[in-house]
């Protein structure tokens, strides 16, 4: 009985030394899901190198269609239609997102499933999304109208005025607010370009007639379309669970009947007369390949940037237009452009800087209370 008693004991002093050498090592952590606090986000995963890449990529698309587009406005002999180059735009905008669709779906039969249920069995959805796509539309064709009046480095920085009117925008429509640095920053960005547009920039190679005036006004109703339908557009987003891309397709088909529709009305006549593809050289061309391949591949790789490096490709895309234009167009550089175009790009590194969340409690604080409530 002893015996016994001795061996049950000696088991359970055993079996307890077991358990505590079992509940002192701790198992291997799961690998769990993201989510924001408790690791890095994807964004912040992101290499170095590729973000240099993907600011590059912005970059170059920004200012090179801007150079590019001007060029074919004032240097070609014979004018193209500028209307039916926006209708082509949205046309390969198109494929182009039905093909990545069709990637996402994985197979054709799930791609006709969805293009039935999205497109033709949603007539609301897109009457809903003809608002964004008719506001696009003469965004692109007012694009077309500045650049044939002013100069490719001064419309770059003009066209910045869309972050004010996509911030008024965010305000009234989504019911988000800006903090006082970011509207420092809008009130600085306004300035800048009133420099700007102060004394324009003049191009001593361009030849063509010019109207700086109705320049301006075409950059002013492109940037308040371009912020409307920015705003717009990611409101219905968020509003379903729709894909990016079924969304994309249902704007670019209301966007061509639109577009259509504004061949026919502003210069029908001489496209019935002369072709749809009067005037089209490799440059046109170009041109177009930018507004649509380049303007999709920014809008994918655009998430894996945040918005000061958005301000630096933004500023960056200003500097190359300068002096492309310089080199191209024969720019005359003048002081009040020089500084205006030296406030936007401030501005814009301004306004794309993190807000500082003070819903938190910092260390610092926390540490302070607890000894305060300890001398208590």
């Amino acid at each position: 009985m002893v015996k016994e008693g001795a061996g049950r004991s000696s088991r359970r002093r055993r079996s307890m030394v077991c358990g505590e050498g079992r509940r002192g090592t701790a198992p291997a952590p799961a690998a769990a899901p993201w989510s924001p606090g408790t690791m890095s986000s994807p964004k912040e995963n992101v290499s170095l190198l590729f973000k240099l890449y993907c600011l590059t990529v912005m970059t170059l698309v920004a200012a090179t269609y801007t150079v590019a587009l001007r060029y074919t406005r004032t240097v070609e002999t014979e004018l193209y239609f500028s209307t039916t180059a926006v209708c082509i735009t949205e046309v390969i905008k198109l494929f182009l997102s039905v093909g990545i669709l069709a990637k996402e779906t994985g197979s054709l039969a799930r791609l006709i499933t969805s293009l039935k249920e999205n497109v033709l069995g949603s007539p609301k959805e897109l009457l809903k999304l003809s608002v964004p796509s008719l506001a696009y539309a003469l965004q692109n064709n007012m694009t077309f109208v500045a650049l044939s009046n002013l100069d490719a480095a001064v419309y770059q920085v003009t066209y910045q005025l869309k972050i004010p009117c996509t911030a008024l925008c965010t305000v009234l429509m989504l019911s988000r607010s800006l903090s006082k640095l970011q509207w420092f920053s809008v009130f600085m960005l306004c300035g800048g370009v009133t420099l700007v547009q102060w004394k324009p920039a003049q191009a001593t190679k361009v030849q063509v007639e010019q109207n700086p005036w109705l320049g301006f006004g075409a950059i002013a109703v492109a940037v308040l379309c371009s912020g409307f339908a920015g705003v717009y557009f990611e409101k219905v987003l968020k509003s379903s669970d729709t894909s990016l891309w079924v969304r994309n397709i249902q704007m670019y088909l209301s966007g061509i009947v639109v577009t259509l529709f504004s061949v026919y009305m502003s210069e029908g006549a001489q496209v019935l007369e002369k072709g749809f593809f009067y005037g089209y050289t490799y440059y046109v061309w170009f041109v177009i390949f930018l507004a649509s391949v380049g303007g999709l591949y920014t809008s994918v790789v655009v998430k894996y940037t945040d918005n000061i490096m958005k301000g630096f490709s933004a500023a960056a895309a200003i500097v190359l237009s300068t002096i492309a234009s310089v080199i191209l167009f024969g720019l005359q550089i003048t002081v009040t452009f020089l500084l205006g175009a030296l406030l936007v790009c401030i501005s814009i590194y301004l306004y794309g800087l993190p807000r500082q969340d003070t819903t938190k409690i910092q260390p610092s604080e926390t540490k302070s209370s607890k000894e305060r409530l300890v001398t208590v």
